[in-house]
């Protein structure tokens, strides 16, 4: 019988076998098996960890949590007193072994720790517990013997307790992998049949270790490097194309535990759904409070169309659009480009980066400036439309800058049904993502086309008149107020002094302008001195500072993550940041308010909260499992565990309740 059939009869054996206390063969004890602790006693409430330590003789080895082509993982059936509650198992990084024809195997060879975390009950009454184990395990050389035990461990109950066995744990805990996100570039795709990892950056050999699903295989992995750029090709059999494709990806010195996200290609079905939530979601991208007084200036324009000629209506309004569409399909190519160059862009991006906000807010105070008539800017004929002036008539140069602009500032935040769309949009091929930004930019431009489609319904805008110029002015004030909170966000990112430089920059800004409009010549100097302010106030914004925790909220890491559900209690994590308004809405009106309190308090819920405002890697990596590409997002991770529930990106008290209700 050849090494494969071995292993697949001693797979069969080890699933009916019964436990055993000793592992013989031949004569001889293969393995020796006991559980560990990491404590001297059992503190009521405190989580602990208990290890199976499993020791083989030489050359033989038993199996990881994926075996490959052919093996057993070791297998963990707790029996604990009520109330006591196990984790699972966590498993150190295993060695990958290469056997004849073409078999791949990860194996642990000599002695394997694997960790368990255990919780006990805020209460014991008893002075000593005794943990049972059934512990079942396949072990090979040139043959396979499966092997089991019934294992057990008595601990004294006290109130405090020391480390034990620190050595060994220390040792297997620095193979577990790591869930932060590796300091590579990750990008995902698929092909065919095979999903394909590009990592770049890594300056080092790497490998993957998959980690199919119980209804996926994976073949090999195959690994091309270039330069500083490793592709792993994995292939992947299923009968439906898997949402997740986990596994480790190994440098010489660590291993992170990574995920494709959903990397899977898009049925025609699934592909109409997210058009849709596009579509839905451009719409409602029309009410996000920092486009309103773009918006406005568009209405003031179609109030100043109404005395146009159908058609002339019709083309400003398709100029509008037009900037729309641009500006959607221009970030598409921009997210294709960064992908294919293994670099990762997110939704949000233009509010992460201070330089692009100083660059909003100078735009935002040239418009309230022109709006209050301190200039006025005339556009050469062929450069696309007879003026950008809102005091006349709008021509087809501004009404095309305007569609670009609202959008520009309507992505700070995702809008309900947004958020699936554009997560599910940047894990897909250019093909997919330009579709979906397509529907996106289709349904914000909705409303505008309609209207202007139909110039006979501008009849019930308000007739032109002297309101109309106090009505430009007033907008002016909304497009300041939006530079305020522009300059707020640049504040929390870099610090009062950001505040400063840009407001010298911006106060050098509009004496320019105001030079250009009250000035029969000068406008070269006008410029030099715009550009002088730019030179000596907008570059060094210097770091970020030091972010202030939030009564009642930890701030959120990968580590607090993991140790918050290991305490067995729901958790609550917020992602926000602060440029986005409706996660500050939710947060004042939801999040913020005593009965979500009262029910946090209630329920014992650990509230984290994940701050995004400056594109946090860590973030972003747990934004794309949920299938996000912005915030905010609202996840709750039930007591005991289990997989996180991800709420709707607009909250109500009621929601929050009742999902804190279930878990």
């Amino acid at each position: 019988m050849n090494a494969l059939a071995w292993r697949v009869f001693a797979s069969l054996f080890l699933a009916i076998s019964c436990a055993a206390h000793a592992q013989t063969y031949e004569g001889k004890q293969l393995t020796a098996a006991s559980l560990v602790a990491d404590t001297t006693a059992i503190v009521p409430g405190r989580t602990f960890t208990v290890a199976l330590d499993l020791k083989m003789i030489p050359h033989w080895h038993s199996y990881w949590r994926y075996p490959g082509d052919a093996g057993t993982p070791t297998g963990m059936d707790w029996n604990l007193p009520e109330g006591f509650k196990a984790g699972a198992i966590q498993w150190p990084l295993p060695v990958k072994e290469d056997d004849e024809g073409d078999l791949e195997s990860y194996v642990y060879g000599d002695e394997v720790l694997l960790l368990t975390d255990i919780t006990p009950p805020a209460q014991i009454r008893e002075k000593e517990i005794t943990l049972r184990a059934v512990a079942k395990w396949l072990v090979c050389d040139k043959t396979c013997v499966p092997g089991g035990a019934e294992l057990t461990l008595t601990l004294p109950v006290a109130a405090n307790a020391a480390p034990a066995n620190e050595k060994l744990f220390a040792k297997y805990r620095a193979l577990l992998p790591k869930t932060d996100a590796p300091p590579f570039r990750l990008t995902w795709s698929r092909n065919a049949g095979n999903i394909v990892l590009d990592v770049r950056g890594a300056g080092e050999s790497l490998d993957f270790f998959p980690l199919p699903g119980k209804d996926t295989t994976s073949g090999h992995p195959k690994s091309a490097k270039e330069g500083d750029a490793t592709r792993f090709t994995i292939p992947v059999q299923s009968d439906k194309p898997p949402a997740v494709l986990d596994g480790l990806l190994v440098s010489a010195s660590a291993s992170w535990l990574v995920s494709a996200g959903a990397p899977a290609a898009a049925s025609s079905g699934g592909l109409l759904k997210f058009l849709a939530f596009g579509f839905i979601g451009g719409f409602i991208l029309n009410l996000m409070p920092c486009v309103l007084p773009v918006i406005a200036l568009k209405i003031f324009g179609f109030i100043n169309q109404a005395g146009e000629s159908p058609g002339k209506v019709f083309r400003l309004g398709l100029a509008f659009v037009a900037g729309i569409f641009v500006w959607f399909l221009a970030l598409a190519a921009l997210v294709s480009g960064f992908k294919a160059a293994g670099r990762d862009i997110n939704w949000s991006f233009q509010f992460q980066n201070p330089y692009c906000l100083i660059g909003m807010s100078a735009i935002l105070f040239v418009f309230a400036l022109n709006l209050f008539g301190v200039f006025e800017v005339a556009l050469p004929q062929r450069a696309g439309g007879a003026a950008l002036n809102l005091a006349g008539r709008e021509g087809y140069g501004g009404a095309f800058f305007h569609g670009m602009f609202a959008t520009l500032l309507a992505t700070p935040c995702t809008a309900p049904f947004l958020g699936p769309a554009l997560g599910f949009a940047f894990v897909q091929r250019a093909p997919v993502l330009f579709a979906v930004f397509t529907a996106i930019a289709a349904g914000m431009s909705f409303p505008y086309l309609l209207l202007t489609a139909q110039p006979a319904w501008m009849r019930f805008l308000p007739k032109p008149g002297m309101w109309m110029v106090r009505f430009k002015q007033f907008t002016g004030f909304l497009l300041l107020a939006t530079l305020l909170w522009l300059l707020k966000v640049l504040g929390d990112e870099r610090g009062a002094d950001a505040i400063i430089r840009a407001a010298s920059f911006l106060l050098c800004l509009g004496v320019a302008c105001w030079m250009i409009g009250s000035l029969a010549s000068g406008k070269a100097f006008a410029l030099l001195i715009a550009a002088s302010g730019f030179a000596l106030f907008v570059p060094g914004q210097g770091a970020a500072p030091a972010a202030q925790p939030d009564t009642g909220w930890q701030a959120f890491s990968p580590d607090v993550l993991k140790k918050s559900l290991a305490t067995g209690k729901p958790v609550f994590v917020d992602f926000t940041a602060n440029w986005c308004l409706n996660c500050k809405y939710n947060e004042r009106f939801v999040l913020d308010t005593g009965p979500v309190k009262d029910a946090f308090k209630k329920y014992g819920v650990i509230p984290l909260k994940a701050d995004w405002t400056n594109g946090d890697p860590e973030i972003t990596a747990l934004l794309k499992k949920f299938g996000r590409a912005g915030v905010p997002v609202y996840a709750v991770y039930p007591a005991g565990g289990g997989d996180p529930v991800v709420l709707p990106e607009i909250l109500t008290q009621q929601t929050v309740l009742d999902a804190l209700a279930r878990f």
